[in-house]
This record gives C-alpha cells, sequence and structure tokens, in this order.
C-alpha cells in the first residue's frame, strides 16, 4: 500500500484534487510530473505549477513541474519525454486536467465546446497514448481517469450537453483501454459521490454556503492512493471515492472529509444514488 519510488504523470495537478492526489503519493516518497498550463498566478485562482512543486518536496516527493497545455500534442510529447529523461519512466498516469461550462446548446459558443472536448476528451486520450509506451513497461501500471460513470439518463444532458458529451468522452477512454490493455495496464476511473470544494469551484459561483454542503479533496485522494496500489487485475472500474473509503479502507466515520460535519451534502453530477449517512 505505497507508492514510494513510484512515477506519477498527473494533468493539471497545480491546484484542487490533482493537486492533493499528487501530496498523498508525495508523503509516500513518490516522483511527481505536473503537467499543467499554469506556470504564473491567475488572478482568482491560487497556485502555480511552481508552487504545487514546492508543496509536493516539502511532503516527500520528488516533483518536476512541466508547462503543459493538453490540447497541445507538442507540450504532451516534450513533457512525457522529459518525465522519463528525469526519472527513468512512468508507473502511473492520473488524467485529472478538465473543463467546465454548464450551458445549454444555445449559450455554448464553439469556443467553449472546443475547450472542454480539447481538454477533457481529446486531451486526455492523447495523454494516455503519449504514456501508454512507458507504462508498458513498468512493473504495475495504471491510468486513472477522475470522470464519472457513463449515466445516460437524459436527465444529465439537457442542461449541458457538451460538458456531458465532454467528460463522458474521458470515461469512455476507460471502457475501451481497460478491456485493450488489460492484464497489461489497469486502466480505472474514479469520481467523488459528493461535491467537492477546491478553489475552481469557488470561482464559477460556490460561496460559503456551498462550501459547507462539500467534502474536502483528501476523499479523493485517500481513494486514488487505494485505487492506485491495486495490481492491474484491478481494472475498467468507474469507482466512487467513499465506496472505496468505506468497503476498502474501512473508514466508517465520513464527516472527516465534510468541511462541516453533520451538514447535508450535494450530490455530483452523474450520480442517482443516495448520498451516505456520515456515519455507516
Amino acid at each position: 500500500m505505497s507508492l514510494k519510488g513510484k512515477t506519477i504523470f498527473i494533468t493539471g495537478a497545480s491546484r484542487g484534487i490533482g493537486k492533493e492526489i499528487a501530496l498523498r503519493a508525495a508523503k509516500d516518497g513518490a516522483n511527481i510530473i505536473i503537467a499543467a498550463k499554469t506556470a504564473e498566478a491567475h488572478p482568482k485562482l491560487p497556485g502555480t505549477i511552481y508552487t504545487a512543486k514546492k508543496e509536493i518536496e516539502d511532503a516527500g516527493g520528488k516533483c518536476l513541474a512541466c508547462i503543459c497545455d493538453i490540447r497541445n500534442e507538442e507540450q504532451i510529447e516534450a513533457a512525457v519525454q522529459k518525465a522519463v529523461e528525469t526519472f527513468g519512466g512512468i508507473d502511473i498516469l492520473i488524467n485529472n486536467a478538465s473543463a467546465i461550462s454548464l450551458t445549454g446548446t444555445l449559450e455554448t459558443p464553439s469556443k467553449k465546446y472546443d475547450l472542454m472536448n480539447g481538454i477533457n476528451a481529446r486531451g486526455t486520450f492523447l495523454t494516455t497514448q503519449k504514456c501508454l509506451p512507458y507504462l508498458l513497461k513498468s512493473k504495475n501500471p495504471h491510468v486513472l481517469n477522475i470522470s464519472p460513470p457513463l449515466n445516460m439518463d437524459k436527465k444529465w444532458f439537457k442542461g449541458h450537453v457538451a460538458y456531458t458529451m465532454a467528460k463522458y468522452g474521458m470515461s469512455m477512454c476507460v471502457l475501451g483501454m481497460a478491456e485493450e490493455f488489460k492484464g497489461r495496464v489497469a486502466v480505472n476511473a474514479l469520481w467523488p459521490r459528493t461535491a467537492v470544494y477546491t478553489a475552481a469551484m469557488e470561482m464559477i459561483g460556490g460561496g460559503g454556503e456551498v462550501k459547507d454542503q462539500c467534502r474536502k479533496p483528501a476523499i479523493m485522494s485517500d481513494a486514488a492512493h487505494w485505487l492506485l496500489t491495486q495490481p492491474i487485475t484491478y481494472t475498467g472500474n468507474f469507482a466512487i471515492d467513499d465506496d472505496i473509503i468505506t468497503k476498502e479502507l474501512g473508514i466508517t466515520d465520513l464527516d472527516q472529509y465534510s468541511y462541516t460535519p453533520g451538514a447535508s451534502l450535494i450530490t455530483d453530477f452523474f450520480l442517482d444514488e443516495e448520498i451516505p449517512k456520515a456515519k455507516l
């Protein structure tokens, strides 16, 4: 149950869930490649690839920060090559980078549509494609996409069809690649049961009141850590964070992951199941 010495390539890990997963792996002594485009501080979002690098190294890991827009194939190839030159290979890929616009058909300009599909679906596919030659040489390789189960209920399409198409593109990569590379590379998805409060969510429009109804990114990093330490026979799964926490890690008090213990939580997109009670 350790990622010590593993080399992990993470897209979009300068902040939020991606950075939290990186910090959890760093505690084990993992090598982390941050592939993200935030080289300079955003006026509204904290963190850059360089501030994240320092946090990861302070947590006990080694880190390589790469300026990389995953819409650009050449930048992906350059980041992967630099990762291999620095650490000798790649053991784990986490496709975390994502773009969101919860807009209807008439309100979604082509620029937004292209952004979401370029990062979510196309970016995930290309990053995986470029990492696979090195993953196939690893002893226990994993690809983890931060994407949801493929819930085809029309209610998840009607309000934001462009976003749903783009996000489901990441999940379709899991569906296809898990079967294509079965026995050679584990390919899974992980999705939060509830809304997870991050700086990006705050910028989208959630204030302190919304934060009270969310969980901390730590629930995703703890779940991801368990998943990434499994053998490659654990593949093709669309895992939910608190299922892993309760069923695999045996943690029954989920209140520790809530910003406000005991508060009602917001169910995340694409999930129809009820949220488990804080203590099971």
